[in-house]
């Protein structure tokens, strides 16, 4: 069974007119997977977030700044690409709240698998610095949940988004359990994501790709650099940051990935999760611009998560 969670707060989080992040994104992901296809989903509204699950990675100054920062009304700059609404920290914290409760589903065997609908994304957001329209590293807080509260040893994180997950990179730099592998266009906004960035404990592997790389540049580093690092580290479960910016109609980047090369890599995370960790992975939405490329990108996604 894959559980979708489904963060409805995240079509009150606004942000100026006429900016990619927008809340449509939300809306097209919830009208594509309310579908005859996907009606076999588990589904669960996302709770909110505790304080204490965004001080796994993130501390207490940080949120109090970013509590103190929500304006009654209108917009406020957290920097020249993110701003915060009046529902923008509710719509962050259950996006942290549905990736944790999908760990949990998984780990008491209710589901097999998850994704998490959510905006704002969260793979930019450094330890102390909301960039990149992200305010809390939530796969990132998810990934330390699982290891922290929920007796795991290892766990991995991909990240396919077409930005470098720098905040990710950012918050597990020091963490000896965790692997994180992101493949990303450069150069391209943030800047990072050299494959010489290999964290304090050599677990992190950065796979930059040049601009117009598609689907089959794609394929080839991840059968021979991503899975097979993957199954040598055996993680007990696997998250996806799950960008679809990638795909050839994106606006913000200049990679040319189609729909099918989102599910044949879903499905070969699901096969080495089967192979690994019983089939438990937790995929939480990030980037994706184009509202119609977003949609069929989902759509194969899920559709392989389900099969999974």
């Amino acid at each position: 069974m894959t559980l979708l969670v489904s963060n409805g707060a995240g079509l009150f989080h606004q942000m100026p007119e006429g900016h990619p992040e927008q809340i449509a994104r939300l809306e097209v992901v919830n009208t594509t997977l309310a579908g005859r296809a996907f009606q076999a989903l588990d589904r669960m509204p996302a709770p909110t977030a505790f304080d204490a699950d965004i001080l796994l990675c993130h501390p207490q100054s940080y949120l109090d700044r970013l509590k103190a920062a929500v304006p009654a009304s209108g917009l406020v700059s957290l920097d020249a690409d993110t701003s915060m609404s009046p529902g923008t920290l509710e719509a962050a914290m259950r996006g942290v709240g549905g990736c944790i409760s999908a760990v949990d589903m998984i780990m008491d065997k209710q589901v097999r698998n998850a994704f998490v609908a959510t905006r704002p994304p969260g793979h930019h957001a450094e330890t102390e610095t909301p960039m990149g329209f992200c305010l809390f590293g939530s796969v990132a807080i998810a990934a330390k949940h699982a290891l922290d509260r929920r007796g795991l040893s290892r766990v991995a994180i991909i990240d396919f988004d077409v930005h470098h997950g720098n905040g990710t990179q950012d918050l597990l730099w020091d963490e000896p359990r965790a692997l994180f592998v992101s493949s990303h266009q450069m150069p391209l906004y943030p800047g990072t994501g050299a494959a010489t960035e290999r964290g304090a404990q050599d677990l992190i592997l950065n796979l930059p790709l040049a601009p117009g790389s598609d689907g089959n540049a794609m394929r080839q580093i991840y059968e021979t650099q991503v899975f097979p690092r993957v199954r040598d580290f055996a993680p007990e479960m696997i998250f996806i940051s799950a960008g679809f910016d990638a795909h050839t109609d994106d606006p913000l980047a200049n990679l040319d990935w189609q729909p099918e090369d989102f599910a044949w890599l879903t499905r070969k995370i699901c096969a080495l999760a089967d192979e690994l960790c019983d089939g438990r992975v937790v995929s939480s939405l990030e980037g994706g611009y184009n509202l119609e490329a977003l949609a069929g990108s989902v759509a194969a996604h899920v559709s392989a998560l389900m099969e999974g």
